[in-house]
């Protein structure tokens, strides 16, 4: 009776002792959660862009949870049962529970250093490329690091991976082929978000298809806003493949070309002068031009007149249409007042003496 009563009384104190290592690593794991935090905040005071803080953070989730395994896994160890087969489930469960910690530990790294980057680092950049690549990145690397882990896992509790992995890859293939227009589209936007040469804001003008303010490059297409303020969807691989122009590259000065035409019988060095001179007064008094001397050449014989055209500059492309209307009014005041005569459209008709109707007297026949 004493021998079974010190038997019972053995198994409840290791018991105990198995609750109280478990309670332990608890408490154990709370402190660390608590210091690693204060130590956040504490260097996130002093330096808020500083990457420790982030990485602190993000240690923070799996380290309590590391830390409560190991203590649940020492506490079940432990108990006073017998038998093998259960501390080899056991100590798979304790694998298993450290794949998960890494795992969590990975994707909150990765997870926390990209939202750092992109907050400290990214507007720093010359160029929207980390801007707009880093989200799907940290998509693309948080997916791998779980199906990783989940692999790991299954070969961990006695599942081959190995007909998985051979079916995955085929069912990759087919997936691969039938997401290849999409597929096209994602890495033609990382293109054209690596290239820089079309940013939010621009306006682009594609060969033989719409025009617009740039409003979003996404992983699939690009919308622009047209100047009838409607949406424009336009796929990234189109976008890719066609001409583009961007009137805010190099910069956002936009040269002005004016056409206009005088008559015959003016004295085209007198219409070159002013024309010029009026260019200029305007240029110099608009908010619209851009620091460019205006330029007047002849153009050709026209129909009616002598064409000539007025090359001015404005600082962007809204304003080449308000220059350009500066310019014509101008033009227009100026020729009057100087009686420099711009034709209506003009036909000279010629009638040989015996097609000449009758009714019609002589004077109106031009020989």
């Amino acid at each position: 009776m004493d021998l079974r009563q010190s038997f019972s009384d053995l198994i409840a104190w290791e018991s105990l002792i198995a609750i109280a290592i478990f309670v332990a690593f608890l408490v154990g794991a709370i402190v660390i959660s608590l210091i690693i935090k204060a130590s956040a905040n504490h260097i996130e005071k002093r330096s808020p862009d500083h990457i420790v803080p982030q990485l602190l953070k993000a240690a923070r989730g799996p380290a309590l949870l590391f830390t409560v395994i190991l203590g649940l896994y020492l506490s079940i160890l432990a108990l006073p049962i017998e038998g093998t087969e259960w501390r080899q489930g056991v100590t798979k469960a304790w694998n298993i529970g450290v794949v998960i910690s890494l795992m969590q530990a990975a994707a909150s790294g990765t997870r926390f250093f990209i939202n750092w980057y992109l907050k400290v680092v990214a507007p720093k950049t010359a160029t929207p490329l980390d801007d707009k690549l880093l989200p799907q990145v940290r998509r693309i690397v948080i997916l791998i690091i779980y199906a990783t882990g989940l692999l790991i896992i299954l070969e961990t509790v006695g599942i081959s991976i190995s007909p998985l992995l051979g079916g995955l890859g085929i069912t990759g293939l087919a997936v691969a082929l039938a997401l290849q227009p999409t597929l096209g589209n994602f890495f033609a936007g990382t293109y054209v978000t690596a290239d820089g040469a079309i940013n939010i804001g621009d306006f682009i003008e594609l060969n033989g298809g719409p025009s617009g303010n740039v409003i979003d490059v996404g992983w699939r297409s690009t919308k622009i806003r047209t100047i009838y303020n409607n949406l424009v969807i336009i796929p990234n691989s189109v976008l890719a493949d066609t001409i583009v122009t961007n009137y805010q590259s190099p910069n956002d000065s936009m040269s002005v070309i004016v056409g206009c035409g005088v008559s015959y019988d003016s004295d085209l060095v007198e219409v070159e002068r002013i024309a010029l001179d009026t260019a200029r007064e305007v240029t110099s008094a608009s908010p619209y031009a851009s620091d460019f001397d205006p330029i007047v050449n002849f153009k050709s014989f026209g129909d009616s007149n002598v064409d000539f055209y007025i090359f001015a500059r404005a600082i962007d492309r809204g304003s080449s249409f308000k220059l350009t209307s500066e310019i014509i009014k101008a033009i227009h005041v100026e020729f009057t007042k100087q009686n420099i005569e711009i034709n209506y459209p003009v036909r000279k008709l010629i009638y040989e003496s015996a097609e000449r109707l009758p009714g019609i007297p002589q004077e109106d026949y031009i020989e």
